[in-house]
């Protein structure tokens, strides 16, 4: 049985860490270079617990174990984490160092990774512990590893050429402005640890992690504009030596930590939020000078130069036209029964893999029918896969990895032949007003995400909802799907990114949503780009989001009576430039269903 499995491989645990005088050890999802998604050789919480979200943490006491999930993944935990063997704790409520501080035994050995921890963690629950007179105690060699027979290795697979005609500037320019913001700080080099930040600043992707394309590596930048990238030699093709070419200079990944040995007496930048533990001691213990700083690629990512945002405008276009297709097949098969969370998943990444741009999906498509789409980041597998039932809603949130763009959209549908309930179309509505009321917004230059975040949850809150997950995030250029530092969400529970300032260029989700435990849930999500708007008379500069995303929004759930004239027209428009942008994409009865689905919406 699945739970025995889990409780042996628990059992197994504890007794590794017996065996290493340790009282207690924390799994997080992460792995060496603090990624959200991570490859298979570093889903140690998900073997261990059984747990298959995207975050998520287990702390392994010897009589006793939490696993600790936020808002997203309440009731997930519970379908596929045995709660005999594990506490479920919710953060920010609870935290893991909190959860510690309150149950290990006083003068307790908590073993930890520092190559899966970062720095900021890592000292919060080692003060948490002193009280206790407990110690956090970084491991050599990471106990679930030795108990893992069957861990399989990192990729090997080789590192891609990202071409300058996608990327809109050199990876030599952008090694020139590291090097000027390292001069500017008076800093002799900088560590690059997150994965798509070395995509970035390269001009390099991969495929050594499902959904994300990017190739197992470290950075270090130099002052000089020369940098040297540590990554597997099986990886290193002739291809990606002439594009790196003599300023770059490629060493084995187990060079790494010698090289920052090497650093010895130079001042160093190193990003607390992007980089493990284990990078600040080892150059801490050699003697160079660490100073904490954002990565410099990160801003710089985030802000797309104009042929990336070209790139994600066809690739919206592109992937636009698959979902329709989608959304006409699902309105002529799903009111059958026949069809099932886990057959349209595969319906739509069939429509996708029609362009010849297409390299991945940027998630797992979170295809929900009627109580799993009350979690917003459900993931279908072939044990939790349910028939899409006549009568329901049915919410599927996907999206594409395009050479030239990242894509990422939530459409919530009625399923019929019958009718929707009021309760239904009051939900739907309202989450439509704060997607509108958000796609609308002009603000002014310095406006921060979380000022915007109350825009999206208005109409919700003034029926006594709300929603447990954040209104945006950031978006990568054929790299992450969740990128920051950007971010649209309540300034609570020390989020990052929702104190950033919002600049022309900048690309983030709008996705309101409404989740009823154990009935149904509704989000819409587009992507949006912050750019300049001229305001006659405006005192000073003012900035808007044009929309990326061109897919039809479901008529059927709309209450109108709850639509003021603004919203009624935004929603005219929208489907029109929906039209206009899908129809020569499409023909036949797909063309005839989008035309239908595009009707202005005073026609009823």
């Amino acid at each position: 049985m699945l739970m025995n499995t889990h409780e042996a491989r628990l059992d197994a645990l504890r007794k590794e860490l017996k065996a290493r005088a340790l009282d207690g050890f924390v799994i997080p999802i992460s792995d060496e270079h603090m990624s959200e998604y991570v490859g298979a050789y570093a889903q140690r919480l998900a073997w261990l617990t059984g747990f298959g979200g995207s975050a998520g943490t287990a702390a392994v006491l010897a009589d006793k174990a939490a696993i600790f999930v936020d808002g997203r993944y309440t009731l997930q935990v519970r379908e596929q984490v045995d709660g005999r063997l594990y506490e479920y704790q919710s953060v920010p409520a609870t935290s893991v160092a909190a959860w510690l501080a309150d149950n290990a035994a006083p003068g307790a050995r908590i073993g930890f990774d520092p190559w899966l921890h970062g720095k900021p963690w890592a000292d919060a629950t080692a003060k948490a512990l002193v009280d206790k007179q407990a110690q956090l105690v970084p491991v050599e060699g990471n106990p679930v590893d030795a108990i893992w027979a069957d861990q399989p290795a990192p990729s090997p697979a080789p590192a891609l050429v990202h071409d300058n005609a996608y990327t809109g500037k050199s990876s030599e320019a952008k090694r020139s402005e590291v090097a000027e913001w390292l001069a500017a700080k008076g800093l002799d080099a900088a560590v690059v640890s997150a994965l798509d930040g070395v995509a970035w600043l390269l001009n390099l992707r991969g495929t050594d992690v499902e959904r994300t394309p990017v190739a197992l590596s470290f950075v270090l930048a130099h002052a000089d504009g020369t940098a040297q990238l540590f990554i597997d030699e099986q990886k290193v093709t002739p291809q990606l030596r002439a594009h790196l070419g003599n300023a770059v200079t490629i060493l084995p990944r187990a060079d790494f930590v010698p090289q920052l040995q090497a650093l010895a007496g130079k001042k160093v930048a190193v990003d607390p939020e992007r980089s493990v533990q284990a990078v600040f001691g080892v150059l801490t213990e050699a003697g160079a000078s660490v100073v904490e700083a954002t990565d410099p690629t990160v801003l710089a990512k985030a802000v797309k130069n104009p042929v990336e945002q070209a790139g994600q405008r066809a690739a919206q276009h592109r992937d636009g036209a698959a979902i329709a297709k989608f959304l006409h097949w699902l309105s002529v098969e799903a009111p059958k029964g026949g069809e099932t969370e886990l057959s349209a998943a595969a319906r739509l990444h069939a429509f996708r893999q029609e362009s010849d741009l297409l390299r991945d999906l940027s998630f797992d498509t979170i295809s929900a029918a009627g109580p799993h789409a009350a979690s917003p980041h459900y993931r279908v597998d072939e044990e939790s896969n349910l028939t899409i039932s006549p009568n329901s809603i049915y919410l599927v949130d996907s999206g594409g990895q395009y050479l030239d763009g990242t894509t990422d959209i939530t459409r919530t549908v009625w399923v019929g032949p019958g009718e929707p309930s009021a309760e239904h179309r009051d939900r739907f509505t309202r989450v439509l007003k704060g997607h509108i009321a958000l796609a609308l917004t002009v603000f002014p230059k310095g406006t921060v995400g979380s000022q915007l975040d109350t825009l999206a949850r208005y109409a919700l809150w003034q029926a006594g909802v709300d929603y447990a997950h954040g209104t945006g995030h950031g978006v990568g250029s054929f790299l992450s799907v969740h990128e920051g530092p950007q971010r649209i969400a309540k300034a609570t529970g020390g989020q990052a990114g929702t104190g950033q300032e919002l600049l022309p260029g900048m690309i983030l989700s709008n996705e309101p949503g409404y989740y009823k435990a154990g009935e149904y849930g509704i989000r819409i999500e587009n992507l949006v780009l912050v750019e300049p708007r001229t305001i006659a008379g405006a005192e000073g500069e003012y900035f808007g989001f044009e929309n990326l995303t061109w897919a039809p929004i479901d008529r059927t759930l709309v209450d109108t009576s709850l639509l003021t004239r603004d919203e009624l027209r935004w929603w005219d428009d929208y489907h029109a430039q929906v039209e206009a942008i899908l129809a020569p994409q499409l023909q036949g009865e797909v063309l005839a269903w989008l035309r239908q689905a595009c009707q202005p919406l005073s026609r009823g």
